[in-house]
């Protein structure tokens, strides 16, 4: 997100008390700082998802929940189901640990069942992102959740449910997280602060069984000795204070105005050249282009004008489509890059619709 978005005064605040708090300052223990772990308990409530601290683990950001996840239960050359598009396909964090991704369609409410239901029999654990999907921003409904736990307990096919954007609703709350509904142990949900409150805290979380978090923080421990223990304190302050609740409430004011601002660009200058679907939340809107363009002419002209697309090859997508996000440029950057894009689509489009 954009900078002006972080409340960087009061970060300053919460850091210069939390500092001049600290009595102790030596290495965690391996599921990360208690406290920080009780808050994450409360805060998660909110979303009938009812833990104890020990289910809980502190991670730097969700990829790092990731990448334990990918180190402590898979094996190499798994089968990882995840959405297509994915914002994993742009990251590589399992191929580089030798998995194999498998992409599975999805639609306006999500992931399809009955594309699940067809996957590969090996297939080891299914990644989806429900709340505002990177990159389509596709909210999955209630029902596509519930059929898709069922779905996941009947295959036996076990589930990372990765929810960092659900708090950026931007009409009304997300529906309940898979997690919620989880009666098993089926589903471990990553969470993070990375996209609502600092990237630079470096602070997430990962909810599951007791066993399997104990593992994976085993082997975080073998990683990094653990997440920065002054970020710990400082994201336990902002969670327990309530801090962070209101700051992500003005948040979301704000990106609704961004992603309003956006549509209106979108429907002004891109108007038939582009179909799309407003996001109900997240940071993204998907364009899926009319007519035949040259995506890689398209990518190089736009960067030099001094833009950088995100086209959908990065997620994955053999379609051509665009990933614009409204929540970092300012409002002067996202009209001129949108009026660029138009003036570029333009020039290279053949049959336009």
């Amino acid at each position: 997100m954009s900078p002006q978005l972080f409340p960087l005064n009061k970060m300053k605040q919460v850091m210069n008390e939390v500092t001049e708090s600290i009595t102790a300052f030596g290495y965690e223990e391996p599921k990360g700082y208690l406290p920080l772990r009780e808050a994450v308990v409360e805060y998660v409530k909110e979303a009938d998802i009812h833990v104890s601290a020990d289910s809980v683990l502190i991670v730097s950001g969700a990829l790092q929940a990731l990448q334990l996840i990918s180190v402590g239960i898979l094996e190499k050359s798994s089968t990882v189901l995840l959405e297509k598009p994915s914002y994993l396909y742009s990251l590589r964090v399992f191929q580089s640990l030798g998995m194999r991704l498998k992409g599975v369609k999805m639609d306006k409410e999500g992931i399809c069942l009955d594309a699940v239901e067809r996957s590969e029999r090996e297939a080891r654990i299914l990644y989806i992102n429900p709340s505002f999907h990177n990159p389509t921003g596709t909210l999955m409904t209630s029902d596509r959740r519930r059929g898709l736990l069922d779905l996941c307990e009947k295959k036996q096919l076990p589930v990372i449910e990765d929810d960092i954007y659900r708090e950026l609703w931007l009409g009304e709350h997300c529906p309940k997280p898979l997690k919620s509904m989880d009666r098993h142990g089926h589903v471990l949900y990553v969470g993070s602060l990375s996209k609502t409150l600092s990237p630079g805290l470096r602070i997430g979380w990962v909810i599951g069984p007791e066993a399997v978090i104990e593992r994976l923080a085993d082997i975080k421990m073998q990683m990094d000795y653990g997440s920065s223990s002054l970020s710990q304190r400082v994201a336990a302050e902002w969670l327990s204070s309530g801090l962070y609740c209101r700051h992500v409430a003005e948040v979301r004011k704000e990106l609704k105005k961004r992603r309003d601002f956006v549509v209106h660009l979108v429907n002004q200058y891109l108007n038939n050249m582009v179909t799309y679907e407003i996001p109900h939340g997240g940071l993204f809107l998907w364009l899926k282009i009319n007519g035949i363009i040259s995506m890689n002419d398209l990518y190089r002209k736009m960067l030099a004008n001094g833009i950088v697309l995100n086209p959908g090859q990065m997620y994955g997508e053999d379609t051509s489509c665009i990933r614009l996000s409204y929540a970092y440029a300012t409002v002067e950057e996202l009209e001129s890059g949108i009026q660029c894009l138009a003036e570029v689509m333009k020039s290279l489009m053949k049959n336009p619709v």
